[in-house]
């Protein structure tokens, strides 16, 4: 059990006390086998004396730093306190806002800190991840959002206006316990909208459980078993799904005070990323950064204006 556990925040110092333990973290992970030049595949080269971990190509001349690829490409924050801002972002329960990012960190702007945990939301999607299986729970639900031009109720019943509309999957364990989890936006509640979630999401020859929603009727590739609620509550029918969107809903107005819909796909990919490694949280760390060393880079201006 303690295997699991993240690292007490006096380990992850220890462990990366200074930038120069982190460049040298991040040279392993980029070039386990010894540095690969990006430009030209070419293996040798040499290091050069510069603030920052830098090697010139023996090949073609070019310059490489230990960053230069990744979400921490060009900043000017210092290494450390980038690992930092991971090791919370990965491996806290209960997630951080980028107010409680900025005060940890000891950052002057708020903008920094908001950055920074956009550019850590989008690693947090592994694009080689298998699809869930077995027995997998799906439903569908709303989140109240609000823009100056929406009312602040939202609409009624499976309205879209002033709501975020998302649909959620769970996969069940062998002793029935949850296992991993996906989330997605979506713009409506169609067949042809949730028929799309179902294959990008589930592996063939599952079981998909879902309520009495007709939209569900005529699933490929999967075995269907519809739950008709009637008069029973839904979560009793199907008790792991709205486990996962309740502590969604929670996290969103606890922790981020309520969302927008510009950036809601990186929140959801947030806290999937987290829930799905909740047993084995000492290696989500690892795992982001891992991530977060293959994306390419990514400005404010990229996430103002919702292109990545």
């Amino acid at each position: 059990m303690a295997k699991r556990k993240p690292p007490s925040l006096a380990e992850f110092l220890d462990r990366f006390p200074d930038d120069g333990a982190c460049e040298t973290y991040l040279a392993a992970r980029r070039w386990p086998d010894g540095f690969v030049c990006p430009a030209c595949g070419g293996v040798k080269g040499w290091k050069l004396d510069r603030d920052r971990e830098t090697w010139e190509c023996a090949a073609c001349g070019r310059q490489t730093s230990v960053t230069a690829g990744t979400v921490m490409h060009r900043s000017k924050i210092a290494l450390h306190r980038w690992f930092l801002a991971a090791h919370l972002m990965a491996t806290h329960s209960n997630g951080i806002s980028a107010l409680q990012l900025q005060a940890q960190l000891g950052l002057g702007s708020y903008k920094t800190a908001w950055l920074m945990c956009h550019k850590l939301r989008r690693a947090m999607v592994d694009p080689d991840r298998d699809p869930l299986g077995g027995i997998v729970e799906i439903d569908e639900t709303s989140i109240v959002c609000r823009t100056k031009d929406e009312p602040v109720a939202g609409g009624q019943g499976r309205s879209s206006i002033g709501k975020i509309l998302v649909v959620g999957a769970v996969e069940l364990l062998e002793d029935g316990r949850p296992g991993r989890a996906r989330l997605a936006r979506i713009p409506d509640f169609q067949a042809v909208t949730l028929h799309r979630f179902v294959g990008q999401s589930v592996e063939r020859g599952s079981t998909v459980v879902s309520d009495g929603l007709q939209a569900y009727r005529g699933l490929r590739d999967v075995e269907h078993e519809r739950r008709v609620v009637g008069g029973m509550a839904a979560h009793i029918l199907m008790p792991w799904i709205h486990r996962v969107f309740s502590n969604f809903k929670r996290w969103a107005l606890g922790t981020l005070h309520g969302l927008r819909k510009q950036h809601v796909d990186r929140y959801l990919n947030e806290f999937v990323f987290r829930w799905n490694r909740r047993a084995h949280r000492r290696a989500a760390f690892d795992t982001l950064l891992g991530l977060a060393t293959r994306l390419p880079h990514a400005s404010y201006r990229n996430f103002v204006e919702r292109t990545v």
